[in-house]
């Protein structure tokens, strides 16, 4: 029997990337997913791929109606809902500080919040009272830089430190009912996108090559592809596999959090930048 086989899963993010092969993989193991996404066109090509054994939801994680929308046309197609995973977020490309205008600030932060935090938040809302109903569970995508810094800059990693925090608060309040964990996942080539305010909407992490410059300062010595990541959802998922866990972390990033010391100075060229007055000089 397949792991999922007769489940109901919501998933944002759904329609490229890391969502998109968590969708492939859920509809193998044997479960109808209904796919969240703001892009039409990738969800049509969701939708050519599984036909009847999923439902698509054109809508944007920052709306509390889109997402309330999503939950809805979920229980309307299928009639419950056992799993729902927050997966739709951007990425700063590791921008520092320093290098974000002061006049971006504000909108990048708003922006970058509001897609990696918030979403998860107005899905766990809207999800909860079925989620009570079927004693489900409840997942969110954070990142190795939930954990540890150099993972992108300090908004995307800001973030994901405040999703590891929103899980286990969640995880607190929906005991004994429903359960709340995440997946972070190390470096990943895939469609991931940044901010409309810094100008990186467009932008994707594909294009930078990821597999040449990461894999060889992996301890595993690869970057795992969207397609071997999603395995960690299913066990999440599995009412069969995951009877015990709650408020936890399954961490899957290639091994980032034994590397040893390697670069231990980010901020080496801020004196070259802005000058020294020579005062505390070691």
């Amino acid at each position: 029997m397949a792991a999922l086989e007769g489940q109901v899963v919501l998933i944002t993010g759904g329609g490229s990337g890391l969502g998109r092969a968590i969708v492939d993989r859920f509809v193998e193991e044997g479960a109808r997913v209904a796919v969240f996404d703001r892009d039409a066109d990738k969800l049509a090509a969701v939708d050519k791929a599984h036909g009847d054994k999923i439902v698509t939801v054109c809508g944007d994680v920052r709306s509390a109606d889109d997402t309330a929308r999503a939950v809805e046309l979920t229980l309307e197609r299928f009639g419950v809902l056992d799993c729902a995973i927050g997966n739709a977020g951007i990425w700063d490309y590791q921008t520092s500080l320093d290098d974000i205008p002061a006049d971006q600030l504000d909108k990048a932060f708003d922006e970058l919040f509001s897609v990696n935090v918030k979403g998860y938040m107005h899905l766990a809302k809207a999800c909860l009272p079925a989620l009570v109903r079927s004693r489900g569970s409840l997942l969110f995508t954070v990142s190795n830089a939930g954990f540890d810094p150099n993972g992108g800059g300090p908004l995307y990693t800001a973030s994901k430190h405040a999703v590891v925090g929103l899980i286990r608060q969640l995880a607190f309040e929906f005991a004994p009912v429903v359960r709340v964990n995440g997946v972070a996942p190390g470096p990943i080539d895939s469609d991931l996108r940044g901010p409309d305010a810094m100008g990186l909407a467009d932008t994707a992490i594909n294009t930078f090559d990821l597999v040449a410059k990461a894999a060889p300062i992996m301890p595993l010595g690869l970057v795992p592809t969207p397609e071997q990541y999603a395995g960690a959802y299913v066990f999440y998922a599995s009412r069969r596999d995951n009877v015990a866990a709650t408020g936890g972390v399954l961490l899957c990033e290639t091994g980032i959090g034994i590397r040893g010391i390697g670069t231990v100075n980010g901020g080496t060229g801020l004196t070259d930048k802005y000058g020294s007055d020579g005062r505390n000089k070691a």
